[in-house]
Formats: structure tokens, C-alpha cells, sequence
């Protein structure tokens, strides 16, 4: 494990959902600071489990990953519930998960990425923490606008004009492809992060943290289950390689 570089901030604050993404930004992060704080947010999300295998990933990642857990802090948790009352999309009712008129999957919550990093930055202020950490991906991903690259760039600059704080929004998987994401947690914790993501975490739309895959928990069918199962192939895929 390498040691927190000296030009590096203190610390960082990681918003942490419980799934794979999140999870792998957050062993970047452990990686990267001496201090790692966690936030996430309920904001109606049908796939409330997600929530509850939050709490088990940073259990695990404590019993796993000794000196990641020395420098895990605490856990927060935020209360958006109303605010995805307001969308009623895919991912906050039982509505069916389609591709809309508009070209955007019915998943998209909007302003969601926006609502999490503002909250998280009020948060960080308090905490002393101006690194903000986020799984957000336009190398693959389905097509969210809160999650590009120049979304994140502008909102970083909003929260540093409104709070004369210098915030910065880092997004380690941003140019990354899921198999490539795949391989950046192994590069990060080996074989036994990569096992502690298939275990322990949650990505599926529908909420289906019943049935077991190679890849990990979920429906099989839903976009985050495709693009989760898909990244994991072709990352098995170009291990098994010869060099």
C-alpha cells in the first residue's frame, strides 16, 4: 500500500453507494489520502438495498484491508428522499426501465449527480474535506449527462465560486471502461478486493441482491446489470490472453 503523497490534500470524501464503481473510487482513494470519509444518499431509490450493503462493504473492507481500514472515518448518510419523489423516473418507482423519446434511458434522475455533490460539498466543508470523490463514467456508461466529464468540470467550479473553498471533484473511472475499471481494483487490492466487490456489493436497478453471478448480485437484465456483466467479461477475457 503506498503512502499518501505529502502534495496531496489531507483528506477526501468519497460518495460511496455501496456498488461496484463507488467502491472501487473508494480503494482509490484509500490509496491516495490519509484520511477517507464516506457519504450516500437515500434519495427513493427503488434499489434501497444498496444502502444496506454499504454498510457491509466498509465492514469487509476493514476486516480485509487492515491499513485502508486505519484510514477509513466516518460514514455519513443524507436524506434526499424527497428529491426523488420529484423525478418519479425508473430508478424511483416501479416504472418500466425503457429507452425514452428524449434518448435518455428512463433511469435518468435528473439533477441527481448535481443534488450528491452539492450536499457532499456542504458536507466537506464541515468536515474539513475538499477532495470530492465520485464513480461518475462517460467511457461507458449509459448515457447520463450528470455524469460527463464537462458537467462534473463546470459543477466544480460552481462550488468553488459559491463557497470560496478551493472543492475539487475527482473522478478516477471517468475514461474508463468497465473492464477496465475491473482491472483498476485488482491493480488497487488484488484478488481479494476484487472478490470483496463481487460479494459485497450492489449495482442492479431492479434491487435484486438475491441471485448470484460470476460478476457479482443482481436482475441480469437491467442496464447496470448488462454493463457490470459485460466489463467483467472482457476484462476475464483479456487475462486469460496469452502476453
Amino acid at each position: 500500500m503506498a503512502a499518501p503523497s505529502s502534495s496531496e490534500p489531507a483528506g477526501a470524501l468519497v460518495l460511496f453507494s455501496g456498488g461496484q464503481d463507488s467502491t472501487i473510487c473508494l480503494g482509490h482513494a484509500l490509496e491516495r489520502y490519509a484520511r477517507v470519509e464516506t457519504v450516500g444518499f437515500n434519495y427513493g431509490q427503488r434499489h434501497l438495498v444498496e444502502l444496506e450493503c454499504r454498510t457491509r462493504v466498509l465492514a469487509a473492507l476493514r476486516e480485509r484491508f487492515p491499513a485502508w481500514g486505519a484510514r477509513v472515518g466516518a460514514d455519513h448518510m443524507i436524506d434526499l428522499s424527497s428529491f426523488g419523489a420529484i423525478g418519479e423516473t425508473a430508478l424511483t418507482s416501479e416504472a418500466e426501465i425503457v429507452m425514452t423519446e428524449s434518448g435518455l434511458p428512463s433511469t435518468f434522475v435528473p439533477g441527481r449527480n448535481l443534488a450528491f455533490f452539492v450536499h457532499a460539498a456542504a458536507l466537506g466543508h464541515r468536515r474539513g474535506l475538499t477532495v470530492l470523490v465520485g464513480g461518475m463514467c462517460e467511457a461507458d456508461y449509459s448515457g447520463y449527462p450528470d455524469c460527463r466529464d464537462e458537467t462534473l468540470r463546470t459543477l466544480q467550479e460552481a462550488l468553488r465560486l459559491a463557497t470560496e473553498v478551493p472543492f475539487s471533484i475527482e473522478t478516477p473511472l471517468m475514461w474508463l471502461s468497465k473492464a477496465q475499471s475491473w482491472g483498476l481494483a485488482e491493480d488497487l487490492g488484488g484478488a481479494a478486493f476484487i472478490d470483496l466487490i463481487r460479494e459485497k456489493t450492489h449495482t442492479c436497478y431492479v434491487g435484486d441482491h438475491e441471485t448470484k453471478h460470476d460478476w457479482g448480485y443482481g436482475c441480469g437484465t437491467c442496464p447496470a446489470c448488462e454493463l457490470r456483466a459485460k466489463g467483467y467479461e472482457d476484462w476475464r477475457g483479456a487475462a486469460a490472453k496469452p502476453s
